[in-house]
């Protein structure tokens, strides 16, 4: 079992998963956007480590099938329903108390500013931001809450949660338990001792998209304010 030593193990994938496991990781992914606490929580790069344990992971739970592919199925459809499900408690509560957000104060859980971000890139995206907020961190936790606020069509964005859930758990999931045993086989490098580099990647590739969207919409509203 590991011990929480530091605030960096609250950023450090492997320490979820020697923790608590198969059921903290669907709490966790469940939380992100059912609790829309998550968004400092590890997503991505959860997902892809916890596809390069898929298999110890399932074993201890509830028992291994024996095959490496059936034992990472089933924890990325696990993974993948905690996230609709999760989903769907975020657009329910934007339905009903959403609009009282834009009046709350900042706190440590709560940034008002990530729910403009989400409500921009909604309504950039429409329908589709709904399955693409999944691959984005911050946005994924609260678009839900921006589509119930809304009133999207309540089937619609079933549909959409539950596309966006299974592309995004499959593809990490199955990602990083592959191209661990790719890399072991032909390169003979075990990817459990690079985690660190990994992790700085994956951030690296799911943030820069929210930063450069973040720069370039503040310069263009300079730049039109000096118009």
């Amino acid at each position: 079992m590991e011990h929480f030593e530091s605030w960096k193990d609250l950023l450090n994938p492997e320490f979820y998963i020697k923790m608590g496991g198969f059921w903290l990781i669907l709490f966790i992914i469940f939380a992100e956007t059912g609790l829309f606490v998550g968004f400092f929580l590890p997503g991505d790069s959860l997902l892809f480590v916890s596809g390069i344990y898929a298999v110890e992971i399932v074993d201890q739970a509830i028992g291994s099938t024996g095959s490496d592919f059936l034992d990472t199925t089933i924890l990325a459809t696990a993974i993948a329903i905690a996230a609709v499900i999760g989903n769907e408690v975020g657009y329910w509560f934007g339905r009903k108390a959403g609009p009282a957000l834009y009046k709350k104060e900042d706190t440590f859980l709560f940034k008002k500013k990530y729910l403009f971000q989400a409500h921009d890139f909604f309504e950039e995206h429409g329908a589709l931001a709904v399955i693409m907020a999944r691959f984005l961190p911050v946005v994924r936790t609260f678009t839900p809450i921006v589509a119930g606020i809304v009133k999207m069509d309540k089937t619609r964005f079933l549909i959409d949660n539950v596309i966006g859930a299974f592309l995004w758990s499959f593809s990490l999931i199955f990602a990083g338990h592959y191209l661990d045993r790719l890399f072991m086989d032909q390169f003979g490098i075990d990817l459990k001792s690079h985690l660190e580099m990994i992790i700085i990647i994956i951030v690296l590739i799911t943030t820069v998209p929210i930063i450069m969207k973040f720069f370039f919409g503040k310069k263009k509203e300079e730049d039109q304010i000096e118009e």
